[in-house]
């Protein structure tokens, strides 16, 4: 086991296919430098949770499974783990859609986060104190059913909970869909502002190219299960042939990658 490489995630070449006939990523390669974020842009479908479920293991609760490649996580080969294993190495997920247990208040929902580290009373409110110095807003609404909550404040309570399992590395997915802008915003800087503190390695998922470009330090573009393209956010945030092609505005109307040659014009890395 390797330990002391840069990054704390390797995904080397991988193929993921679903119930052994559909192909849904395609030689995928990228890494997560440690304490980074990194983002994964892509349209629906474009293999992005496929990517993070392949991380977390949980692909085979959709029939799905890497037939090609190699994942690694801070030196550990990931293969036949299960995903409660992932989180005991560090690694948790926070699914798309804000997946809370409706019934429970929102202090309990977060409390369910730290089943895993067996701690006492003690330190579970002293693990609150803490997350709710990030997340102010679910402090004020602590003792409300989680089901009354607004969906913005639904993702605070998904990524809030992940929190409290200690993880080394946060698999994010599709954070930003479906909220305002000005939640989006907030629950970005929130986000920030765990790996900064925290130190925690972000890989997210997103559809929404400004606001992860505007807060990832390497973005990889994927398009129908390929890596199209890759590079510091800075360099893409700034690229005139990425807003064009990424968001399909150009003179010659809607693109995609494909449409375009894959070669050094185009390359950002």
């Amino acid at each position: 086991m390797n330990t002391n490489s840069e990054n704390i995630l390797e995904i080397k070449n991988i193929e993921v296919m679903y119930e052994n006939a559909i192909l849904a990523l395609h030689d995928v390669s990228l890494n997560v430098p440690k304490g980074k974020v990194v983002a994964l842009l892509g349209a629906n479908g474009a293999g992005k949770s496929t990517t993070l479920k392949a991380i977390s293991t949980m692909l085979t609760s959709e029939r799905g499974k890497v037939t090609k490649g190699s994942i690694s996580y801070n030196g550990i080969v990931i293969k036949k783990q299960t995903p409660t294993k992932m989180v005991g190495l560090g690694i948790v997920q926070v699914l798309e859609g804000r997946r809370c247990f409706g019934h429970l208040t929102v202090e309990e929902n977060i409390i369910a986060g730290a089943y895993s580290r067996k701690l006492s009373r003690r330190d579970i409110k002293q693990e609150l104190e803490k997350i709710y110095t990030y997340f102010n807003r679910l402090k004020e609404r602590r003792k409300s059913k989680a089901g009354f909550t607004s969906g913005g404040e639904q993702q605070m309570i998904a990524v809030a909970r992940a929190m409290m399992a200690k993880p080394k590395m946060l698999l994010l997915d599709e954070p930003s869909m479906g909220l305002a802008p000005q939640l989006v915003t907030e629950i970005f800087y929130i986000v920030k502002e765990l790996n900064k503190k925290e130190g925690v390695s972000i890989l997210l998922a997103e559809q929404n190219a400004n606001i992860a470009l505007r807060n990832a330090d390497y973005v990889y573009i994927l398009e129908t299960g390929y890596v199209m393209l890759e590079g510091t956010a800075k360099s893409l945030l700034n690229s005139d042939k990425v807003k064009d092609l990424y968001l399909g505005i150009s003179k010659e109307g809607r693109k995609n990658f494909r449409d375009v040659s894959k070669d050094n014009e185009y390359s950002t890395k």
